[in-house]
């Protein structure tokens, strides 16, 4: 028999969750986890209501999340700490500048942004644009340099890489599907998207699609509780990604849910057995709603710097990734794989995570992170 939770919007009952029979080929969970007092808070403050028929609804959520990127800057500056300081040598070479130490101080800088992971070709491109601006003139003092270094980065982020707001079309539920590899931080990524898209207002519902690790459901579980979301976990081990996925993508579509988060298993990006799995997930959920999925979020751990190219390339030629989550770049000092990234694969980053809360998963302002990194 399947289980499944009352999806009313009512104040659930004071049980943990309620169950109802229905038939089903595949046996699956339906979790209604009760609201706690900070998801109900959250629910009743936020900027606007959500309506299954309210037009523009995915566009003002995405406009939302940009805007709240913007007043989390504070956020944004502790989480990069270390990288600023990696860089705060930048502000000592150039306090006392002057056109004779030109090489020395451009050599030096150069140095810096490496150390920071903004990787070679980058870096060369930023100090020539420089050097070539000192010696015609156009750069006179320190001061000058710094706000043309902070000019040329935020270039290269937005280039390629403009997109940022998730885009999340124009029909309900929409669909984002999370990938990576094994350890980048896909289920805990994906409760904390829950956590801010839940806070603006939406109704969401969580996919436990990780079949292969047997942790995955409980931790993603957790989340749901914590979040106050509804979540399909499957009842067997035995059930396929696929069925989970398609299953909550129809109870999505029939019950009025917004946002379905759809978590996978990591795998490596070299196992191409397992990547042609991701082939069929995507699939599934495009059969159940045309079009979707809507995203295709890839988790990258930002504290293995530029080796995570490699990753996303793989992942992008296989399923068409269409924006970046990068996590606990709070722990290092390669902030600048963030450029990186977004220049050499053009695939827009639209997350990053500065912290361990449920609240530092940060949707990504490209202006927000160049002050961050160069304060």
């Amino acid at each position: 028999m399947a289980v499944a939770a009352s999806s009313t919007c009512s104040r659930p009952s004071l049980s943990r969750f309620s169950v109802i029979s229905r038939p089903s080929p595949t046996q699956f969970i339906f979790f209604n986890f009760p609201r706690t007092r900070a998801a109900h808070n959250e629910t009743r403050s936020a900027r606007f209501k959500c309506s299954a028929g309210q037009t523009g609804f995915f566009t003002r959520l995405g406009r939302l999340l940009k805007e709240k990127a913007k007043s989390d800057v504070e956020k944004i500056f502790s989480g990069f700490s270390k990288t600023r300081s990696n860089l705060a040598v930048i502000d000592e070479l150039l306090l006392y500048w002057n056109l004779a130490d030109t090489d020395r101080v451009l050599d030096e800088l150069e140095e810096a942004l490496l150390v920071s992971d903004f990787g070679p070709k980058i870096t060369i491109q930023i100090v020539e644009n420089l050097r070539e601006d000192i010696l015609s003139g156009k750069l006179k003092s320190g001061p000058e340099i710094k706000e043309a270094l902070k000019k040329n980065v935020l270039e290269l982020l937005t280039r390629k890489g403009s997109k940022t707001e998730l885009q999340l079309g124009f029909r309900k539920p929409a669909v984002i599907l999370i990938v990576g590899v094994n350890g980048g931080g896909k289920t805990t990524s994906l409760g904390k998207l829950a956590f801010r898209l839940k806070n603006e207002g939406a109704k969401i519902l969580m996919a436990a699609g990780d079949t292969f690790r047997a942790a995955a459901s409980d931790q993603l579980e957790i989340w749901a509780e914590r979040t106050g979301c509804e979540i399909v976990v499957a009842e067997s081990d035995k059930t396929k990604a696929t069925s989970v996925l398609s299953q909550a993508v129809k109870k999505g579509k029939e019950e009025g849910f917004d946002v379905v988060l759809c978590d996978t298993s990591g795998r490596l990006h070299t196992n191409y057995s397992l990547m042609e799995e991701l082939i069929s997930c995507k699939r599934a959920v495009g059969k159940v709603m045309p079009g979707a999925p809507n995203e295709i979020l890839q988790v990258l751990d930002g504290t293995t710097g530029l080796n995570m190219l490699p990753q996303a390339r793989e992942f992008n030629e296989v399923v068409g990734v269409t924006g970046l989550i990068l996590t606990k770049l709070d722990g290092s000092a390669r902030g600048g794989c963030v450029v990186s990234v977004a220049d050499e694969l053009g695939i827009p980053v639209k997350f990053v995570g500065v912290g361990e809360g449920v609240e530092d998963l940060q949707p990504f302002d490209a202006e927000a992170f160049v002050n961050a990194i160069f304060a």
